[in-house]
């Protein structure tokens, strides 16, 4: 047996060991952020199922009155349409996004761009609800308590109410945008600059 050429065969397979590809070494780098982006997006639609289903109880654990349930009803469908639709692309998204091949940058940037496509789509339907809950609770308070709600709107000035308006939605959007970002957008940005690094040394 010649152990001179076992040694030199040897010291070749190590040496290509650690000639790896500075790209392939981003690539797999950008496994990480992925791999949390897709478990967060796993636990998200699990806490937005378990809240669907908490606001499904809402009017009985409230005890609304019966006119009071029908309207919350037709709310609650409206949300739930809109959510059917996000849960839809969200899923679709989740399930390809495990199909897509991780070796390659061409994977990494649609991962990126779709990832962002359903952020933003997240965000929306964010909006949606929470301008849906703003208009129940305005019904609520016009229909069950009439008298309270006749006597707020007389005491306040339309330009206070207006005020009142756009501070409501200046708020939503802010904490919207945070959540997006802390949740979802930080780890995107590292995706995103693992791709351009790639770009830069191509």
């Amino acid at each position: 047996m010649n152990f001179d050429s076992l040694k030199n065969d040897w010291n070749a397979k190590d040496v290509e060991e650690t000639n790896i590809s500075p790209d392939l070494l981003k690539i797999k780098e950008a496994r990480t952020p992925i791999d949390i982006i897709r478990r967060k997006m796993k636990h998200e639609f699990n806490y937005q199922v378990v809240a669907l289903i908490i606001l499904a109880l809402l009017p009985y654990l409230l005890n609304f009155s019966p006119n009071m349930k029908l309207m919350y009803l037709a709310f609650y469908a409206i949300t739930c349409g809109f959510t059917a639709y996000y849960f839809l692309k969200f899923y679709r998204f989740y399930k390809n996004s495990y199909d897509m091949s991780m070796d390659s940058r061409k994977s990494i940037l649609w991962f990126y761009y779709e990832m962002k496509l359903n952020i933003e789509l997240y965000k929306a339907l964010t909006y949606i609800i929470a301008f849906i809950g703003v208009a129940f609770i305005s019904a609520y308070l016009f229909v069950e308590q009439e008298s309270i709600f006749v006597k707020i709107a007389t005491k306040l000035s339309p330009v206070y109410i207006l005020l009142n308006c756009f501070a409501t939605i200046l708020i939503i959007g802010a904490i919207t945008e945070l959540w997006a970002w802390y949740y979802y957008g930080k780890y995107l940005k590292r995706v995103k600059n693992i791709v351009d690094e790639l770009d830069f040394e191509s």
